[in-house]
């Protein structure tokens, strides 16, 4: 499994963080090739679907996730259903003033299904998955300091912190 974590001090009440993650449909604001996401069942605890709509090169695709665990207000577990082996967390770590806010992603992309997708004639499913993988990283940094920005009602320098454990990304 490829790893990736990013995560940041945010200056909020970890309550107030934790009820923001919480709030799935909004992540589509926070990133540029997330293009709609749709609640198909539940209240956003465990159990809660989401259709997530995205859109990039000419290929759009619909990945279905599930949350399957929460412990409020430190962690939110979810992991994708279908067409790829991938799930992770949002943590949220109290401190003193502030909290630690991390958003934990492994996936293995060698599980993907070349049927997921209706790609264009002589185009083949291992390019894009080449040229896909690479924007994980940069999607991820950017939903945490959209995120953070949302969550502190100011723009402000974020200071990630990102772990990779993947030749890919």
């Amino acid at each position: 499994m490829d790893e990736l974590v990013v995560r940041t001090t945010v200056y909020a009440d970890p309550e107030d963080v934790y009820e923001f993650l919480l709030e799935f449909p909004r992540y589509a604001r926070y990133t540029e090739y997330l293009r709609d996401v749709r609640t198909a069942s539940g209240d956003g605890g465990p159990g809660t679907r989401y259709a997530l709509t995205f859109a990039w090169w000419k290929l759009t695709y619909t990945a279905h996730s599930q949350v399957t665990g929460v412990e409020p207000p430190e962690r939110i577990d979810w992991q994708i259903t279908k067409d790829i082996d991938a799930g992770g967390c949002w943590r949220v770590t109290p401190h003193d003033d502030s909290c630690e806010v991390a958003l934990e992603v492994e996936f293995d992309p060698d599980s993907a299904s070349p049927d997921a997708l209706d790609l264009p004639r002589l185009v083949s499913f291992d390019w894009v998955l080449t040229k896909a993988i690479p924007l994980i990283r940069g999607e991820a940094e950017r939903v945490v300091e959209r995120a953070v920005r949302d969550l502190e009602g100011s723009t402000r320098d974020v200071d990630l912190d990102v772990y990779v454990d993947s030749e890919r990304i």
